[in-house]
């Protein structure tokens, strides 16, 4: 068989890898950019909670309100997002998310309302940056892999970690010593900076370019497109797997995952450092750290996944948070202390290890609408880490410290624990026109 220029076969077959590197390396390194990319821009509102209650005179309950939207946004658009790719392609919706995030980013300099930075960082930023939330890792990971598919969705989802935390350092730097309008104006840019890659090296599916999914069969069939609306799919997904109990212990648990990351830790770490009289940049710096160390933990949970039962990970995951963030209210302090550094390291560990298995089962209990069932699994992560962004910022104004956030989200963790052993104890809904079959998990 010889190959042509163009990358297919003289025979009118597809070629299951070039020479070399496979194209889709190349895909989930540009994906692996924009994720990291987008998690950043998402979390910007973190260290800007105090600059903007000295610059506007908001409360935190009115500030968390903004970022409640954000966070509840990231994660309602993901499953709509998802089927809006398989129907107008990944690079097309990654695109108009960038464009958004930019507007929203860009736009807050003007602002002089509360309600005005709900609508940029909340509604415009939420919409741009859940587009390309964990739902864009599952479609990434389903078209182009067949071999390393927990690898590389534990390598992208560290990615989107990472960047949510490591960028924290640097804004946090730009609003202390710029203003928070500079902070803002960069992530406008970053986010335009990321088109161009988006355009050049981001396909759809493998047989674009004339190529089957790493470590497919040369007769693999190429993936169906979707017909009907996007929006209409992802409801039909979601009435068929609400009807099955697996759904609503991922859901379930996934909801207190968020409420005790992104929700919590993520909005609220900075300013509860900061009240016991850590310095913000020193505090966003801690952030970062457990990013670092998310990267290790979400790898290898990614690796795990393809070999150990993802109900047991999810378990022990969920088991350990609990008990971690139960033990971090006696361990602020104004200084770092080696306490501190313990917990950081043993929480980024296991900061997004959950998703790697979350993902597995959505794939194997849902087959080919596993990517849609996550993009809803994950909406109900961000409901969850919406509803604790708010509820922490409240407590914090009406008892004057975060403990009780910190306590609560501890003993939910030990409930999203129990949930994720149960998975698979009942029946789960087999793609549209088949019948139900037993989730093995």
């Amino acid at each position: 068989m010889t190959l042509t220029t163009d990358g297919k076969s003289g025979t009118g077959g597809r070629r299951t890898s070039r020479r070399g590197l496979h194209r889709a390396w190349i895909v989930a390194g540009v994906a692996f950019v924009a994720i990291v990319g987008a998690a950043g821009f998402r979390a910007t509102p973190g260290v800007l909670i105090t600059p903007l209650e000295e610059a506007f005179g908001w409360t935190r309950g009115e500030i968390s309100l903004a970022v409640s939207v954000n966070l509840m946004l990231y994660g309602l658009t993901a499953p709509f997002a998802a089927a809006l790719m398989d129907r107008l392609g990944m690079r097309l919706v990654v695109t108009g998310a960038l464009a958004l995030v930019a507007a929203g980013s860009g736009l807050t300099v003007f602002m002089t309302a509360s309600w005005q930075l709900v609508l940029c960082w909340g509604v415009l930023v939420g919409l741009g940056t859940g587009s390309m939330a964990l739902a864009f890792v599952a479609t990434v990971t389903d078209r182009w892999f067949v071999h390393h598919r927990g690898l590389v969705t534990g390598v992208l989802t560290a990615g989107g970690a990472a960047g949510q935390l490591v960028f924290l350092p640097v804004l946090a730097h730009l609003a202390g010593h710029q203003g928070w309008r500079v902070a803002s104006l960069t992530v406008a840019g970053a986010a335009l900076a990321v088109v161009p890659l988006v355009l050049l090296f981001l396909r759809d599916h493998p047989r674009d370019v004339g190529l089957t999914a790493l470590g497919a069969g040369e007769e693999a069939p190429p993936p169906a497109r979707a017909h009907g609306g996007a929006a209409r799919r992802a409801l039909a997904v979601l009435g068929r797997a609400a009807r099955t109990k697996a759904f609503w212990l991922l859901a379930g648990g996934f909801a207190i995952c968020g409420a005790s990351t992104n929700g919590l830790v993520g909005t609220h770490f900075i300013p509860a450092a900061h009240d016991h009289g850590m310095a913000e940049p020193v505090a966003a710096s801690l952030l970062a750290l457990i990013g670092i160390f998310d990267i290790a933990g979400t790898v290898a949970s990614g690796w795990l996944s393809d070999r150990v039962d993802s109900r047991i990970l999810l378990g022990a995951y969920y088991g350990l948070r609990g008990a971690s963030l139960i033990v971090l209210p006696s361990l602020f302090s104004a200084t770092t202390e080696p306490s501190t550094l313990i917990f950081i390291v043993f929480y980024g560990l296991d900061w997004v290890a959950t998703v790697p298995p979350t993902v597995a089962l959505c794939r194997k209990i849902y087959g080919p609408d596993g990517a849609v069932v996550f993009g809803w699994v994950f909406a109900s992560h961000q409901v969850g880490a919406a509803i604790a962004a708010s509820a922490a910022g409240l407590t914090r104004d009406h008892l004057g410290n975060y403990d009780l956030a910190w306590y609560g989200a501890g003993v939910l963790c030990a409930f999203a624990a129990v949930m994720s052993l149960r998975i698979g104890r009942g029946r789960a809904a087999a793609p549209a026109g088949a019948d139900l079959k037993d989730a093995r998990g």
